[in-house]
């Protein structure tokens, strides 16, 4: 299996560079996984394609703005900083040592770093640049020193491991230093930060959002819940495999970053109880997929945890939960195009995306969306 064969042409003003101000007003392309038909909607309909019954799972997390700009310290040179997967839990810095000291956990099981009277460390896992004045033991200064970064290690991929050092609360801090780590094809700035969340998100912690849910609106989830539709939600923070483009032609040479996930009792109880009574699991986007397909069991049973997945589906995978899957139009060659491809197959995903560029779709995170079932 060759990345080339998960290639197409886009034209580059097709790729959407702002939200609509309507968020269910984007189109939507419908697709028949069986027989291979193709419907042209609007999202706003998509009622008429869900049935009392069904499940939709819903990726709650939240991105935090993740992309930091500093200076080195010591020459003054502009680092860029993305916060890619925090790696350790915060401790609170003494002149003797670091030392671990109790933190407030969230549901999501992630720290939320509270902790207003000493100096906080944190590690994380990040992408730099520069990257290649910025070694170990560099250190660099956000804010005015607000916060302060110290480079602890090269890793093998070219990411850093960092020790941010603050006072306060860090989510705070990063609310006032940081930005929305958009998407590199999006070059419009974005006016209103909460046009890159889901109207669900409710757990800090991605470094992307989950764009096949930025369609959904407060009433159009009202109203797919009074149909009989049972909402499930699960928790996948987005990390570096949104970002780390397939640099492989064997596809099987690539490999997936590790992603933290979280899965409740009830949305596992909801979700085979779904499944038992016959009703189809349907996710809103490749990250609500990849959850469930991590978590489920040799008996088909999904169970409720928190735990690390670096899953990789591709063309031959073997869905052991999803039956249907609301997605946008995803980069050529990337891992989501392959996603979707296991799905319904990659000739069938070409052809369709041929149509959709015909009939000018909008592509990428800001773009219009697809649903398959």
């Amino acid at each position: 299996m060759k990345l080339s064969d998960f290639d197409y042409t886009l034209p580059p003003e097709l790729i959407a560079q702002d939200p609509l101000a309507d968020r269910s007003a984007s189109r939507l392309m419908v697709l028949d996984k069986m027989g291979g038909g193709i419907t042209h909607s609007t999202f706003s309909k998509i009622t008429e394609y869900l049935r009392a019954g069904d499940c939709l799972v819903l990726n709650n997390t939240r991105v935090i703005p993740a992309r930091l700009f500093g200076e080195r310290e010591g020459s003054g040179g502009k680092v860029e900083v993305l916060l890619l997967k925090r790696v350790e839990t915060p401790g609170v810095a003494r002149k003797e040592a670091i030392r671990e000291e109790e933190t407030t956990v969230s549901e999501s099981g992630l720290p939320t770093g509270q902790d207003t009277e000493s100096t906080v460390s944190l590690l994380w896992e990040c992408l730099v640049k520069p990257g290649k004045k910025l070694k170990e033991g560099a250190t660099i200064s956000f804010g005015g020193g607000l916060l302060r970064g110290e480079v602890q290690a090269v890793l093998e991929d070219g990411n850093r491991l960092i020790r941010f050092t603050y006072e306060g609360i860090f989510e705070e801090i990063l609310d006032r230093l940081g930005e929305m780590p958009l998407p590199p094809y999006i070059t419009h700035t974005l006016k209103d930060k909460e046009r890159y969340q889901t109207v669900y998100a409710k757990w800090d912690g991605s470094a992307a959002a989950p764009t096949a849910g930025l369609h959904f609106t407060p009433e159009l989830l009202q109203e797919i819940r009074k149909m009989g539709v049972s909402i499930a939600e699960v928790t996948l923070h987005v990390g570096l495999s949104t970002f780390r483009p397939v640099k492989t032609e064997q596809v099987l040479e690539h490999h997936m970053h590790e992603e933290f996930y979280q899965i409740t009792k009830e949305a596992a109880r909801l979700i085979n109880d779904t499944k038992q009574q016959g009703g189809r699991i349907i996710c809103v986007g490749t990250t609500a997929c990849r959850t469930i397909e991590s978590a489920v069991d040799s008996a088909g049973q999904l169970q409720a945890k928190s735990a690390w997945t670096d899953i990789f589906i591709y063309p031959g995978y073997k869905f052991k939960l999803l039956d249907g899957l609301i997605t946008n139009f995803h980069l050529p060659k990337s891992t989501l195009l392959m996603l979707v491809s296991a799905l319904i197959g990659r000739d069938q995903v070409l052809k369709a995306y041929l149509e959709a560029v015909k009939e000018q779709y909008r592509f990428f995170s800001f773009g219009d969306a697809m649903l398959i079932l």
